[in-house]
């Protein structure tokens, strides 16, 4: 048995807690990344001024965030990135950018392992949700019937509760959007925009939200 699984793991618990840090989150996460090295001190190596008004400079000058795409299900490629690139920490920061579940089979572990760091990192852990942090999606793909065999029908619930708190997009420094659809169907939509959207529900069939988690690019 998974030790993520142990009856000795109150898993119920976990969720509850998680619910209550993604809650208190907007739905679009502002970020800022400290300026470190020389430029930090008012300049770089041969006199070259560092950027006024808030720039925050050329991207080397910062500290480092690590953005990492679908992992839907696939607990083993989780490990394999955290051992490539370090795990979760204060100084080695993360943004999973949502599908987390489905497809794979073991999404129950990927979910809680990732849920485990947003509580240990809140403020340097950070996980946006994808069209597969939705019911219909966990319906035909596989996570809902997963949790129902690993746990019960309620624990599902509990996760699709979970799920509809997470935040939709983030910005760092003013400069980096990052969102897991987000071509958008209407011109126009602006942070502020971003912003509004309450995002505690299934997502709609069109309009913002939808564009934020669904739009990829097609041929028309």
């Amino acid at each position: 048995m998974s030790p993520l699984l142990s009856p000795h793991v109150p898993t119920p618990q976990i969720l509850v807690q998680v619910k209550e840090v993604l809650a208190k989150l907007p739905t679009l996460v502002e970020t800022t990344l400290k300026e470190v090295g020389s430029a930090a001190r008012g300049g770089v190596p041969g006199g070259v001024p560092r950027c006024q008004h808030g720039d925050i400079g050329v991207p080397w000058q910062t500290e480092k965030v690590t953005v990492c795409g679908d992992t839907h299900g696939q607990f083993y490629d989780l490990l394999n990135i955290f051992e490539l690139n370090g795990l979760p920490s204060e100084a080695n920061p993360y943004i999973f950018n949502g599908d987390f579940v489905d497809r794979g089979s073991f999404s129950v572990e990927v979910i809680l392992t990732l849920f485990g760091f947003k509580l240990l990192y809140p403020d340097h852990f950070h996980l946006l949700r994808g069209n597969h942090e939705t019911d219909n999606m966990n319906q035909i793909y596989g996570f809902e019937g997963e949790v129902k065999a690993k746990y019960t029908a309620q624990m599902f619930a509990l996760f699709s509760e979970v799920f509809e708190w997470l935040p939709l997009a983030q910005c760092i420094n003013g400069k980096v959007l990052i969102m897991h659809g987000g071509l958008f169907s209407e011109d126009g939509v602006t942070l502020d925009d971003i912003r509004k959207i309450e995002r505690n529900r299934q997502p709609p069939d069109s309009g913002p939200m939808c564009d934020l988690l669904w739009s990829d690019p097609q041929p028309q």
